[in-house]
């Protein structure tokens, strides 16, 4: 039948639950919502509610319902496909499980990462986010060289399109390596063994019947040879996955292990930053289909409130994610430090095949969190005012509190062998003087050196077995510009040095010895370190033949230490024999934020008029512009003094304005979209309180992180 003159056209559309194509004729002002009620069968029984239309030669959902197909762009020639909303996810989660989830395909991937946290019992999921899966070879070039090319696959292979993202968002979207691999073993692909607009579905389809884990009942169950756990029918609750994941299997699967990236150097460090998902876009926009792998990751690193009442599964993954940092040595630490984790591991194993007390969630303890938060923040008050050794602050508030003490001081220069010197050194108010004597102090002379700490970098050397208690100091040049200065202090003890680091680094963030948290800074640096001691005590009866040091160490300590390595374990294993399951995995996070390159996220970078590629830091209260080679700070921006940041979408480049200068920059590790996303997601953590009835502000974090305002 031939229409004419009444403004109409045929509309192709993909029922995907039918597996049938449908040809509609349609108006271009018939809007989105009435073209789906044309699609619905009404003598048909089936729940259509999570169906949306999905244009795949466009990469978009159209769920503005009230919008007309001419608002929307579409003509006669567009294919769209009718398809749920809710699709099977295999999520890895920080403890390398993975597990087959049901999740919003069609919602901005913040979204979607929270709604999956609250089935997963993981509070304040706005510090965590999808990421995809890398191989090693994505580490070998940046993210600006790899391949652009654009292909279009059969229109009705569904969730097999290739798709060109949109060019404002992180498109990279590696190739499994094993899909591409022939029979000898070259790449067939045209496209080289890794492509980035592209996307390739993943050919694994687990069971059709596998239910999600938002089912009302069911028991999880693990698969150690391939690392799978599944959701299956049974009487069980909810809390019981609650219960899972607040424990971990002793390690994963070794195919699962032996897929991680292990990282090299720091550009390859900075080239793993390539995989976070863009927060503003759902996730079938950035490539992902169903049934596809996404790693669910702590993306930013301030942990908000950890409380071991209510984070047992969050502490549980946390733990995990840091473990494994340590293994692949993505984060270094020193021989001792390494050993002082393999001894906390070991406990958490040991402590993993106790029964623990008051294991699960208390749920009737719930009714009682806002009383706990009243007295938490007069316990917060109480030690504002009091401070933590118990003398008030109130009585002598004009009173500046000083540290003084005999330190050894050099500040490294070209073609000299002069080593430290001994001065008197006074800390006052963020400024360090440095006296001759102790006599010149006293007598109020003027001070050889004078260091302003203001927004410094500290960085630890400390060696035990030496006696080695190095202070590590990058401070900002006084005019502005230019390099840092690099000075190193040198403590003669372990309670000297817990003493003056502690003041270093509140003055890096601009407090003085005046604020509250010196002295719980002191006891934390304490700890740190008597955990790396020898232990004075009886090593507890292990059987050492029980013990894969491997399992325990990174392969840098365990190659090092050899045919040691087992007993030091359990020398350093007396150290924290003591500790409960939470205990030992609070300390081991606690630790791991100790150490100095923690909380750093690395990018690859080229400043503007610069050829030279550089590192960039991003830490949740500054971004640093370090040395690519051996990871020193040149430079350290605060975003206390942020007055900006901009991004042009056109040639990629980011533009951060400071108080006192501007920096321009493109991004080669990663679509400048992550760093924006970064800097914007740090910014807004820090925006959090400690408030009972505080709800989590999406608007204000997508305004933050997605480089429209």
């Amino acid at each position: 039948m031939i229409h004419v003159g009444d403004n109409t056209w045929n509309l192709r559309i993909f029922i995907t639950d039918l597996q049938v194509e449908k040809t509609l004729r349609v108006r271009g002002d018939l809007h989105i919502g009435g073209l789906m009620l044309k699609l619905v069968d009404p003598e048909n029984p089936k729940d259509w509610s999570d169906h949306a239309l999905w244009w795949p030669s466009k990469n978009a959902w159209l769920l503005r319902t009230r919008s007309t197909l001419d608002q929307c762009g579409v003509h006669a020639d567009a294919l769209l496909h009718f398809t749920p909303m809710h699709k099977v996810l295999r999520v890895q989660l920080p403890d390398l499980r993975n597990l087959d989830c049901r999740v919003d395909f069609s919602t901005n991937t913040f979204r979607a990462v929270v709604n999956l946290c609250k089935d997963l019992g993981i509070r304040h999921p706005e510090e965590l986010s999808f990421c995809k899966q890398l191989e090693s070879q994505h580490l070998k070039k940046n993210y600006s060289s790899f391949p652009k090319a654009k292909f279009q696959a059969n229109e009705y292979d569904y969730g097999r399109d290739y798709i060109s993202p949109a060019p404002d968002t992180n498109s990279f979207i590696p190739t499994h390596s094993t899909l591409l691999t022939s029979s000898n073993g070259s790449l067939d692909s045209p496209h080289g063994p890794f492509s980035c607009a592209p996307y390739q579905h993943n050919t694994y389809q687990p069971p059709r019947q596998t239910n999600p884990i938002s089912s009302p009942t069911g028991t999880w169950k693990h698969n150690s040879s391939n690392g799978y756990t599944t959701f299956n029918d049974s009487t069980s609750s909810l809390s019981d996955l609650h219960e899972n994941l607040a424990a971990s299997p002793r390690a994963p699967s070794p195919d699962i292990r032996s897929r991680l990236v292990k990282p090299k150097s720091l550009i390859e460090r900075a080239r793993m930053n390539v995989a976070w998902l863009d927060s503003s876009l759902s996730i079938m926009e950035q490539g992902i289909r169903e049934y596809d792998t996404l790693c669910l990751r702590f993306k930013y690193y301030t942990f908000f409130d950890l409380n071991p009442k209510y984070d047992q599964v969050r502490i549980n993954q946390l733990y995990e994610q840091a473990k494994w940092q340590l293994l692949n040595e993505e984060i270094d630490c020193t021989e001792e430090e390494m050993l002082m984790f393999a001894a906390l591991q070991l406990q958490v194993n040991l402590q993993n095949d106790i029964q623990q007390p008051d294991s699960g969630i208390d749920t009737s303890s719930l009714d009682n969190a806002a009383d706990d938060d009243i007295d938490a923040a007069l316990s917060e008050l109480q030690l504002t005012l009091v401070g933590s050794n118990g003398h008030s602050k109130t009585s002598d508030i004009t009173h500046i509190p000083e540290l003084t003490d005999f330190l050894r001081f050099l500040k490294p220069k070209k073609f000299t062998l002069k080593g430290y010197k001994r001065y008197w050194f006074a800390y006052k108010d963020l400024y360090l003087y440095l006296y001759k004597s102790k006599d010149h102090f006293r007598n109020n002379q003027t001070p050889t050196i004078v260091i302003n700490l203001r927004g410094c970098e500290v960085t630890p050397e400390v060696t035990l077995a030496q006696g080695k208690f190095n202070i590590k100091l990058e401070v900002p040049p006084e005019e502005g510009y230019g390099a840092n200065n690099e000075m190193w202090i040198r403590c003669d003890n372990e309670d000297q040095y817990a003493k003056w680091m502690a003041a270093c680094r509140l003055a890096s963030k601009g407090r003085s010895l005046a604020d509250s948290s010196y002295d719980s800074e002191v006891a934390s640096i304490k700890s740190f370190l008597s955990m790396q001691k020898p232990a004075h005590g009886p090593v507890v009866s292990i059987n050492p033949d029980s013990i894969d040091a491997s399992v325990f160490l990174s392969p840098r300590t365990y190659k090092k230490l050899k045919g040691k390595a087992t007993p030091r374990i359990l020398e350093a294993h007396s150290n924290v024999k003591d500790l409960s399951l939470i205990d030992a995995k609070l300390k081991f996070i606690s630790a791991w934020q100790s150490l100095p390159e923690f909380g750093v996220t690395l990018f690859v970078i080229k400043f503007d008029g610069h050829k030279k590629e550089e590192l960039l830091g991003v830490a949740h209260n500054r971004i640093m512009r370090m040395d690519i080679n051996n990871g020193d700070h040149l430079k350290t921006w605060r975003y206390n003094t942020m007055k900006a940041w901009n991004v042009n979408w056109e040639i990629k480049c980011m533009m951060i304005q400071f108080e006192d200068e501007s920096i321009v920059f493109s991004c080669l590790s990663s679509d400048c979209k992550v760093v924006h996303e970064f800097i914007g997601g740090y910014i807004f953590m820090s925006m959090r309180s400690k408030e009972s009835n505080q709800t989590l502000n999406e608007e204000m974090f997508h305004k933050l992180t997605g480089g429209w305002v």
